[in-house]
């Protein structure tokens, strides 16, 4: 009987958890969610410091900009709810889609996770867009790859495709459950993830301002707190 138990346990296939991450699982470290309710990002129009547009008429602003972010993020860590979804991985088989440009859920410990905006820790070349460096440092003008071609960072910038966006969707079609923390889910195209999911598998869905989310098919919980608490309440329930 131990014997065949053991062998049963080894076929037992884990469940697949997708999860979909916004700024408020980083604000709780500090982090500043950058884009206040007039639209300014620290101060500035998101097309200024967020766009090949603005790149092209001020690279030094854009540089400037993304220097503060990559300095502020060197001197914070990963909170409770980074840790929690690490956690997850004991049970389950964790994949984290996140909308973030932190390096917090590899810090806390999740083996994986995609970023679909880019990262801050990494630059890329202006000739060669998978010319890609890390990078912890300030990036300024004068900062060459190879190729003898300015450095910018690896962000996915308004007007910009998705690269991993097709990946994300793939994935989302195998999950067994869906979370999703700290995001508006105003921003597609990956807010449009969750449309991708079976209709027959629960959505957990954390956040202190949840938007109404209509015409879905899925078993939907809404967790009304913030992500560290929301995290504590799942995992009781999962």
């Amino acid at each position: 009987m131990l014997i065949a138990s053991l062998i049963k346990s080894l076929f037992i296939v884990m469940k697949n958890v997708i999860v979909l991450t916004g700024a408020g699982i980083s604000a709780e470290s500090g982090i500043s969610t950058f884009r206040d309710a007039g639209g300014l990002w620290e101060g500035h129009n998101v097309m200024e410091v967020a766009s090949p547009e603005g790149w092209k008429k001020n690279p030094a602003l854009v540089l400037d900009f993304y220097n503060k972010r990559r300095a502020q993020l060197l001197q914070v860590n990963p909170n409770a709810a980074h840790s929690a979804l690490e956690d997850l991985e004991k049970k389950y088989e964790v994949q984290i889609i996140t909308q973030n440009i932190d390096d917090l859920h590899e810090r806390a410990g999740s083996s994986n996770v995609l970023h679909l905006h880019g990262e801050l820790f990494k630059v890329r070349s202006t000739l060669d867009e998978n010319l890609i460096l890390d990078w912890k440092t300030d990036l300024v003008l004068g900062d060459f790859c190879k190729h003898n071609k300015q450095l910018r960072p690896h962000i996915v910038w308004f007007g910009e495709e998705v690269p991993n966006l097709d990946y994300a969707i793939e994935i989302t079609k195998n999950a067994d459950i869906f979370i999703i923390i700290g995001t508006s889910l105003q921003v597609y195209p990956a807010a449009s993830l969750l449309h991708f999911t079976k209709p027959e598998i629960p959505i957990y869905y954390i956040d202190p301002e949840p938007v109404l989310l209509k015409h879905l098919p899925n078993p939907l919980e809404i967790i009304n707190t913030s992500a560290t608490n929301g995290m504590t309440i799942l995992l009781k329930k999962i």
